[in-house]
């Protein structure tokens, strides 16, 4: 009989863990438990990627009657009901969690709804008073969106708080210029909320390509959102009395959002910016970053290091600095995605519990960026890349048949970035409706290291947009 009561506790009820937790108990007979205080699902199916990625969605129909309409169908525009949408939108995400609590108990893990913290190395104290014993502990607890220090800035929503919006709000702003920021200013511009979007920064989406992040800036104020760049928030406060949205979820610890009821637009929202003008909104959305959730779990008092934001810091097989202690996901704050947090769940499992020891491999992950148009992208930007060695650059931008064929304004970039030395591609980089899903497919071809001799040999599908990343034949530049 072990020692302990489990062979493997989890902390955390996301992706991650979950896969963790369900292929550690269902491939190699672990015995394996999980603590979650919140939702099965975690950010991604709650309160992240998949009720996004219905939003956009959503709001993509915006302009398709009359898109229709030029196409020769008589097709009328119509009302967006934001009360419609967020009761399926609500019923789908209660059947996802049910999917994920299924997944657990049909794999034998014994689930327990709490929050769990460590008491030593090979303990689990639950918020419920019990504690548990494990050879090993992964902790999964993922992140949480941040507010700015700054008076009255639980007037704001985060991004938690999206998707509880009891009703949209005629004027909102979005503080903030990453990929969540912009992401929900093309969501709520295009479900017919007028949308201002003030960020610090000389451009959006910093990190990225500045040729793509350009085109999708100049995209976006095209289609109406107010973008003010090199621009941000000094003071905010409403006309009196207590704010009428719910309390602050994001600054708590995670799985928070639970404990909110919904947001309803209140008391509008007075905002003084940067360039001296005071203006006036129904809600305050800020973007400004995400922080992970290491909290009063009780992990410096075991000798487990915690970085500046928080981040448990991890070996390249997950380990912490205590043995028995692993952790994964956006909680180690390396590459925050869903998919590598999975991924990083699957290599924690080959490495403790069969015997395979496998490191991450966070190279070359091919990601997309849901504003509208799309941006797909995998490898190094231009400037990333021109700093490294000698690069060509192959790229073109132009409006694509269906676009121009209904007299809309919309452009597409299809961009490659070539090694001069060895022709392999070292950076793709795709604006276009459905980028997400041509970048997936790239994505294979750049992680098995293909040239661009390799793209040219390639026939082209016509007529496609992506066929122009196999018709480039001279490049625009070199550097």
């Amino acid at each position: 009989m072990s020692e302990f009561d489990y062979d493997l506790f989890v902390i955390g009820g996301g992706s991650g863990g979950v896969r963790a937790a369900r292929v550690a108990a269902g491939e190699t007979g672990a015995k394996v438990a999980l603590a979650e205080e919140d939702r099965y699902g975690g950010t991604c199916v709650i309160r992240g990627c998949v009720p996004k990625k219905l939003m956009v969605f959503a709001s993509e129909y915006r302009h398709a009657a009359k898109e229709a309409r030029a196409y020769g169908w008589d097709m009328a525009d119509g009302d967006f009901h934001w009360d419609r949408f967020k009761g399926k939108l609500e019923a789908e995400l209660d059947r996802l969690e049910g999917v994920y609590r299924k997944l657990l108990a049909g794999s034998g893990v014994e689930t327990f709804d709490a929050r769990a913290k460590l008491k030593d190395a090979h303990t689990v104290e639950l918020s419920t008073g019990e504690t548990k014993t494990a050879k090993h502990i992964l902790i999964a607890t993922g992140g949480r969106p941040v507010r700015p220090d700054l008076p009255n800035a639980d007037l704001g929503m985060v991004s938690d708080d999206i998707f509880h919006l009891k009703a949209l709000p005629k004027r909102v702003l979005i503080i903030g210029g990453g990929y969540i920021a912009c992401e929900f200013a093309c969501i709520l511009n295009g479900l017919g909320v007028e949308v201002t979007q003030y960020y610090r920064g000389a451009q959006i989406l910093r990190g990225f390509d500045d040729e793509a992040r350009g085109l999708i800036a100049e995209s976006m104020k095209q289609s109406g959102v107010d973008l003010h760049l090199g621009t941000d928030i000094v003071e905010m406060h409403s006309d009196g009395g207590d704010s009428d949205l719910a309390s602050p979820v994001g600054d708590a610890q995670y799985g928070a959002a639970a404990q909110s009821a919904g947001h309803e637009a209140g008391k509008p929202i007075h905002v003084k910016a940067t360039n001296g003008e005071t203006r006036v909104f129904d809600a305050v959305f800020f973007a400004t970053g995400r922080k992970p959730n290491s909290d009063n779990m009780g992990l410096e008092s075991l000798g487990i290091e915690v970085g500046r934001k928080g981040e448990i810091k991890v070996d390249e097989y997950s380990q912490t600095k205590v043995p028995s202690v692993y952790a994964i996901g956006d909680v180690t704050d390396r590459v925050n995605l869903t998919p590598v947090a999975i991924r990083e769940g699957m290599a924690f499992v080959e490495t403790v519990f069969k015997g395979n020891p496998t490191a991450v491999d966070h190279d070359l992950i091919p990601s997309a960026v849901f504003t509208q148009p799309e941006f797909g992208t995998v490898g190094l930007s231009e400037e990333q890349a021109r700093a490294q060695e000698e690069i060509e650059v192959y790229c073109t931008s132009f409006r694509p048949m269906q676009t121009a064929f209904a007299e809309g304004e919309g452009r597409v970039l299809m961009k490659l970035i070539v090694s001069k030395a060895n022709r392999t591609i070292l950076g793709c980089h795709i604006v276009a409706p459905g980028a997400g899903e041509l970048i997936q497919m790239v994505g294979i071809a750049v992680k098995m290291g293909a040239t661009k001799e390799d793209f040219d040999r390639t026939v082209a599908v016509h007529p496609t947009m992506s066929e122009e990343l196999v018709t480039m034949r001279n490049p625009v530049r070199t550097a």
